[in-house]
């Protein structure tokens, strides 16, 4: 028995690959095991080769394998292009419709299973996935029974016989699949999970849930790949809390109105990718001028334009940090795994209300679309800070004056009204204006302006800016990353530590402001530093530069051809600059 495995399914996008993963995850998640995947698919609806890689653990993990220990075929192109990650003793199962030949430059056992025959046989190709998630259960010795729920949630709305017909299609699948193996049934038999519950879903839906948890009642947004999934759920679920979700015209329509909600008091978000991103710049810059609270979530994929929209990158700091005109307040978030996507999603809109500003919730494809086994949310850690929000009737300002909504304070944080709210009256505009909201170009009044908008996120209170994994008090490298990247790092450093390396581990949670005094210590108590990012400038690692200095022990590990790192490639980069004198 093993306590861990690595499974993909693939074909061409529209063929039910994505179904196929999930309905194989679904029953494992429920019986306790530990589940990460990655899906990658193509720029387009349907047709080109897609897959979903799932690693199934005893243990949790927060990364994909190096290698493979089954692959499902839909098509040659899968056995082509993915053949090379499989372990000598892996196997593949293909579907014996299109003759599957075995790839030349692997060793791994082919079976041809008649998934489209044997689905046909019952009633219709379509259920030539759950064949094909029979036979994965013949190789891992599993009880098909555990499926039998899973396909009455799944298809119990279309009748009973459509469930009974799956039911039939898992099972044929299964029993083909053993008699093919003979005595290999079960030679990857995991060892058995602790049956607790846990939650199975993707870091947009806990971005999603976040929000609605956090107050959040109204959103809108323009779809765009890979932050539609946080619109479809706020969809399905904010008018059951009196909230609701508006498709806008554009992006730019979409920050404007999120910006219009918060000023007339109703907590807003927006989400989107990289190219949105570039759109709502300008608008960015007006909630930063008029000190209006909004929540922006950013979904990084590959770049630049349209560039690689289905595919892992992380290249918005630097435009999310300096993206806009001028100088504003502005605080960016990164979470680094999906209950982290939770609670940092909440908690945005305490900072955005709290310190009048932007939040961004910066966020990464693999850690918005990775599929992943994630441990029950603690719903009472979360809690609703509205900050300097003056409610009730105001004194009536001497002379009729207007409301001091810009005042002068010593934090930066000024007094803020509701609209209606009697004796609150004030200008509000884009142009840079005196305390009251009126337009002024006073060179002192800039400056008081200026300086008191830029005194707000000084000392920004956040629970957790740096995850911390110290083993060491004086190491001999610290790795650096954000986002999606927590999980592999993890992995490789244990790698590293067997090879002898003493590894320190830092995660940064809040890129902006930054958290110099937090990592300068982490810095100073190792031999040298090395960042791993998703991009080909190097762009944290450059961040930190500007922030702590020690120009000299940063050193950096980039990947940006649209894959997730992998553990083996971190450890053997690491490696090879600690070998041969770099490090």
């Amino acid at each position: 028995m093993i306590n861990q495995l690595s499974w993909k399914v693939g074909g061409q996008q529209g063929e039910g690959i994505e179904s196929t993963g999930e309905i194989f995850c679904i029953a494992l998640n429920r019986l306790g095991y530990y589940l990460y995947g990655y899906r990658h698919f193509s720029s387009r609806i349907k047709g080109g080769h897609t897959n979903n890689k799932i690693r199934v653990s005893t243990e949790q993990t927060r990364s994909i394998s190096d290698d493979l220990d089954i692959l499902v075929a839909f098509d040659q192109e899968t056995l082509d292009v993915n053949c090379h990650e499989l372990q000598d003793e892996g196997i593949m199962i293909a579907d014996a419709k299109f003759n599957p030949v075995r790839p030349e430059n692997t060793q791994a056992n082919l079976y041809a299973v008649p998934f489209t025959d044997i689905a046909t046989e019952l009633g219709t190709s379509l259920m030539k996935n759950m064949v094909a998630v029979g036979a994965s259960c013949a190789i891992l010795g599993l009880d098909i029974s555990v499926y039998d729920e899973v396909v009455e949630e799944i298809f119990g709305r279309k009748g009973e016989q459509i469930v009974q017909k799956n039911l039939e299609a898992i099972k044929a699948g299964y029993e083909y699949m053993t008699g093919l193996l003979g005595d290999k049934v079960g030679s990857m038999e995991l060892e058995k999970a602790d049956g607790k519950k846990r939650l199975f879903m993707i870091g947009n839906d806990a971005i999603a849930l976040g929000a609605l948890a956090g107050g959040c009642r109204f959103m809108a947004a323009y779809p765009i790949t890979p932050a539609s999934e946080i619109m479809e759920y706020l969809i399905k679920k904010l008018p059951a809390f009196g909230g609701t979700v508006i498709q806008t015209e554009d992006e730019i329509a979409a920050v404007t109105m999120a910006i219009g909600a918060n000023y007339g008091g109703v907590r807003t978000m927006t989400a989107s990718a990289g190219p949105g991103l570039s759109l709502k710049m300008e608008a960015i810059g007006l909630s930063g001028i008029t000190e209006t609270p909004v929540v922006i979530v950013d979904t990084q994929r590959g770049g630049p334009s349209t560039g690689l929209p289905t595919k892992q990158e992380q290249s918005d700091l630097m435009a999310m940090i300096y993206g806009t005109h001028g100088e504003i307040p502005k605080i960016v978030m990164a979470p680094s795994t999906v209950e982290e996507a939770f609670y940092d999603s909440a908690e945005a809109f305490n900072l955005a209300e709290e310190y009048q500003c932007p939040v961004i919730l910066l966020s990464d494809l693999q850690l918005s679309l990775g599929k992943q086994t994630v441990e029950p949310l603690d719903y009472s850690k979360v809690e609703i800070r509205r900050g300097n929000l003056v409610t009730g009737e105001l004194p009536e300002m001497e002379n009729k004056g207007y409301f001091k909504r810009y005042e002068v304070t010593e934090d930066g944080v000024s007094p803020r009204v509701i609209p209606g709210t009697k004796n609150g009256i004030h200008h509000v505009t884009g142009v840079e204006h005196d305390e009251t909201g009126k337009p002024s170009e006073s060179a002192q009044n800039r400056i008081a302006q200026m300086d008191k908008r830029m005194r707000k996120v000084q000392n920004i209170r956040f629970n957790t800016p740096v995850h911390k994994n110290i083993k060491h008090e004086q190491a001999d490298l610290l790795i650096v990353g954000f986002n999606s990247t927590r999980g592999v790092i993890e992995e490789a450093m244990e790698r590293l530590e067997a090879d002898g390396i003493k590894v320190n581990h830092a995660h940064i949670r809040l890129i902006h402001p930054f958290p110099t005094d937090e990592m300068l210590p982490l810095i100073q108590a190792v031999k040298k530093v090395v960042v791993i990012e998703n991009n080909a400038t190097g762009q944290l690692a450059n961040i930190m530069k500007m922030n702590v200095g020690h120009v000299d022990k940063i050193k950096k590990v980039l990947k940006y051809d649209g894959n997730p790192f992998l553990p083996h490639e971190i450890h053997t980069q690491c490696k090879e600059l600690f070998s041969y004198g770099h490090i």
